[in-house]
């Protein structure tokens, strides 16, 4: 390879690892600062949680008692589905996006990387979450667990608890 096309290279390889050491620090820091709060220490132990979104919550969520119940919170957030109902006949539209858009984002991204990782093996047989992925697809099904993970956010906040493990329901017979 020609000298020119080799310094090249060493600059940009050089700026790569300047960047990483970089995010490194700066990841170290949020880790660090997500623990040294009650709050964000509370949060990060809901699977799909680390410690930006914990920070996220902490600096830009009010206080959760402002919100009636969990429906309320995940509403503010814009992970609802639209209402179109009258008349007793339930309608439900898209998710509306309306209301805070950052946690929003950090939720989804967190409830997709939870899918990712759990992958199909370790999905609970006859679980909600196994029948949603087995009948809609993958981004619907991570914005319906982003919504199941702010209801249980507004419950822990409001409790004034860590995060439990659901009890999956005994098979009938």
């Amino acid at each position: 390879m020609p000298r020119l096309v080799r310094e090249e290279c060493r600059d940009l390889l050089d700026q790569i690892a300047e960047q990483t050491t970089r995010i490194d620090e700066k990841t170290k820091k949020a880790h660090q600062l997500a623990d040294g709060t009650e709050a964000a220490r509370r949060l990060q132990t809901v699977p799909g949680v680390g410690p930006i979104t914990a920070l996220a919550f902490d600096a830009f969520a009010p206080d959760m008692k402002t919100f009636r119940r969990g429906r309320d919170f995940a509403a503010w957030l814009g992970l609802v589905p639209r209402q179109h109902s009258s008349g007793g006949k339930e309608r439900l539209g898209r998710i509306t996006k309306a209301g805070q858009a950052d946690i929003r984002r950090l939720l989804i991204t967190g409830a997709m990387s939870r899918l990712n990782w759990l992958g199909r093996s370790r999905i609970p047989q006859g679980s909600w979450l196994e029948r949603m992925l087995a009948r809609k697809p993958r981004m619907l099904v991570a914005i319906a667990l982003a919504n199941k993970m702010a209801r249980a956010i507004w419950a822990m906040m409001t409790k004034q608890q860590d995060y439990r493990i659901p009890v999956t329901a005994a098979a009938r017979d």
